[in-house]
């Protein structure tokens, strides 16, 4: 074999950026909105067209695909991961983004590091515990833990 491989660099390109953000890098950012007063860490990866709102925290190897829109005042823990992509032909959809389905997080969420988020829609002042997937969307307020996760009290 002497074939040579097509190789892609890390890189911070096409980000609308707010107001005093802080990134480490090194990371990988393309195509997404980083709101104002947000924190992104290293190894993380957002891609095209992820929203993050203002005060948000990214910790480090975070994975946030295309369609996720995550709200204001939320952190996001290390390894946590989202999908877009359900198999719902039975494997992986292979770029037909028709397939793909969204991830809405509401406002003062935190999700805790290695938690999975399917596409779901999650309310406001919600707490993903570490570890948890969640599969369903989440309607109330409250602490949620699991796999899949479940709701463990309510809003105090």
């Amino acid at each position: 074999m002497s074939g040579k491989p097509q190789v892609h660099q890390v890189a911070v390109r096409d980000v609308k950026f707010g107001e005093r953000v802080k990134l480490v890098e090194p990371c990988n950012l393309y195509g997404c909105e980083i709101a104002d007063d947000c924190f992104v860490g290293p190894f993380t990866e957002i891609q095209t067209g992820a929203i993050v709102g203002a005060r948000t925290r990214v910790q480090s190897h975070a994975f946030i695909c295309e369609l996720v829109s995550i709200g204001e005042d939320c952190f996001v823990g290390h390894g946590v991961m989202f999908i877009n992509d359900t198999f719902s032909t039975g494997g992986p959809a292979r770029g037909r983004r028709e397939l793909w389905r969204a991830t809405k997080i509401g406002n003062r969420v935190s999700i805790g590091s290695n938690a999975t988020i399917m596409p779901v829609s999650i309310v406001d002042d919600v707490v993903i515990g570490a570890g948890s997937v969640v599969t369903k969307d989440i309607t109330e307020p409250g602490s949620y833990a699991g796999n899949p996760a479940r709701r463990l009290k309510g809003k105090t």
